[in-house]
């Protein structure tokens, strides 16, 4: 991957050129990029990336 420096007036700017990228991107290469970020967190915990599980927990708000 090509990597590129650019700067940047505004958050907001940023963030239009980041949707530019990624909506310029093939599939290929955004299973590509998934795969390599996950491969990169299970490096970083080891075995506990391998037993780590997703908890959702509701809470119902109150009234009031």
């Amino acid at each position: 991957m090509e990597r590129v420096v650019q700067s940047f007036d505004s958050f907001a700017d940023a963030d239009c050129a980041d949707d530019d990228f990624y909506a310029g991107l093939t599939p290929a290469e955004r299973i590509d990029i998934l795969l390599s970020v996950i491969e990169h967190y299970r490096s970083c915990l080891g075995e506990a990336a391998e037993r780590f599980e997703r908890v959702y927990r509701v809470a119902e708000l109150s009234q009031g």
